[in-house]
Formats: C-alpha cells, structure tokens, sequence
C-alpha cells in the first residue's frame, strides 16, 4: 500500500503532462484545460466581430475615441468639447486588436501602482478610462498619473493609446475639430 502511495505523485505529473497535446500538426501547443478556461487568458488570434472599445484620456479625460459609437471627441479646455463621427479601416482595427492581444488586455493587468510607491500627488494628472469588447464580454480599465507612478502595464496600454490616437490626428474629421483654447495648470 506504501509503494502505491509513493507512486502517486509520479502518476499525476505523468497524467498532467499528457493534457499538453498539438493542435493536429501544425506546431502550437495547448496547454491543460484549467489554463485555457480562465477568463481573458487568451484572446483569439482572429479579432471577434464584435471587437471595439472606448478609451477616454487627458488630464481630465475628457478626450475619447469611441468605436462604440463611432466618434471622436476632443477637449478644447476653455472651450468645451468637439465630437466628430470617426471610424477605423478594418486593417487599423485588426491592428489596434492585434496590440491590445500583445498585452493580453483582456486579462488581468497591474494598473495600480504598490501603495508604498505612492509617495507624492500631482495635479494636474493624465487619467484614462478604457472600456473594451470582445467575444460579448467587457473589460473596463482605468488608471491615472495622479500618485506620480505609472505600472508597466498601463505604460503599455498607453503607449497604444497614444499609437490610435496617432491615427486619429490624421484623419480629415478630428483635423476639421476647432483647436483648443487655454490649458491646465
């Protein structure tokens, strides 16, 4: 009975490496089931139908590119807000798709900074506030720079944030959006 107990252990780790297995030969590997189920873990290679988000940024968040709906909004400090209707090409929203997979964004990211990291207040701050859909699920994101430390994680997002709004500066609707007036102190 002792012998049998002693080889248990060994019969697990064989039984788990087994659930490792191809996909039919062409060369990737899924790992056991436990990983694959969680939530986020892995977003789909193709981008989902009903991919799109949201992302409102800036010192008071008020900008935002909205595929959701399909606008761009720009923030003239001193005077309002601009929206203009604004859409992506279907290769810039696979692109788009493509680096927020790169950082699993669906999955769980560190955007908070340690609160022993937190040692100062800054105002004004740059804040950002995504929301993101894929496969009929939702994922909301926020972080701001007001504790004066920014995670790897939301550097990542956003420095792809800053690559969309890239895009968005060089579309003739948000060039047509009055230029804003004033700024933040």
């Amino acid at each position: 009975m002792f012998k049998l107990l002693a080889c248990l252990p060994l019969v697990l780790v064989l039984l788990l490496a087994g659930c490792e297995s191809t996909d039919g030969g062409n060369g990737s590997t899924t790992q056991s089931a436990a990983l694959l189920q969680r939530p986020g873990h892995l977003m789909p290679e193709v981008m989902p139908e009903d991919f799109a988000f949201s992302v409102r940024f800036g010192i008071t968040g008020k900008n935002e590119i909205n595929t959701f709906e399909g606008t761009v909004t720009k923030d003239l400090v001193t005077q309002g807000e601009a929206t203009a209707d604004l859409t992506f090409t279907g290769s810039e929203m696979a692109d788009i798709y493509t680096r927020l997979r790169d950082i699993d964004v669906m999955g769980e990211l560190k955007l908070e900074p340690e609160p022993a990291r937190q040692n100062c207040n800054q105002t004004p701050y740059d804040e950002e506030h995504w929301q993101i859909r894929l496969n009929g699920e939702e994922q909301t994101l926020e972080w701001s720079e007001e504790k004066c430390e920014v995670t790897e994680d939301a550097k990542k997002l956003k420095e792809i944030r800053s690559y969309i709004f890239e895009l968005v500066k060089t579309k003739a609707e948000y060039l047509e959006l009055p230029e804003a007036v004033g700024g933040y102190d």
